[in-house]
């Protein structure tokens, strides 16, 4: 009976993490992600759940996502775990905060070509966070971690 119940609590806790949805994303599929927006306005933010910084910002994304859902703003979150621990750690991550953002993972064979094509000021560190605005061919890249105040301001100015 013990080991019956060790093997229902494992499928359930398999079951429960395979459910968050995040996807594989390389450069070329977050460009064509991009271009398919043309008058969206979208915050990409670079995170991990072994980055503490990271965590502390995420409700902050997944408010400007909430708040902002009906005035064309997307937020994108793009876990940089390695894919290892993404249908285990990442995906249970997902799930525990409730994540509602659109959500992927970095399936780059060269993370540094996926860098310096998001940023040449990039260096890699995280958090780090792109607001991209397509049909007006605007980017701004920042290597820093937000507050909800300086986050929800730096998308009101940039979408200006």
């Amino acid at each position: 009976m013990n080991r019956a119940y060790k093997i229902l609590i494992g499928l359930l806790l398999i079951s429960y993490c395979s459910s968050a949805q995040i996807k594989p994303l390389n450069i070329d599929q977050l460009n064509q992600r991009l271009d398919s927006g043309k008058d969206t306005t979208y915050v990409i933010n670079f995170w991990a759940t072994w980055c503490s910084p990271c965590i502390a910002e995420l409700p902050y994304f997944e408010k400007i996502n909430e708040k902002y859902k009906n005035d064309k703003v997307k937020v994108v979150l793009v876990s940089l775990d390695f894919k290892s621990k993404i249908n285990t750690t990442v995906k249970s991550f997902i799930k525990k905060n409730k994540l509602k953002s659109e959500l992927f993972y970095l399936n780059e064979s060269n993370q540094q070509v996926f860098i310096d094509q998001i940023s040449k000021e990039w260096s890699g560190a995280i958090p780090a966070t792109l607001f991209v605005k397509t049909d007006a061919k605007k980017r701004a890249f920042y290597e820093k971690e937000f507050n909800f105040e300086e986050l929800e301001s730096t998308l009101i100015s940039f979408k200006n």
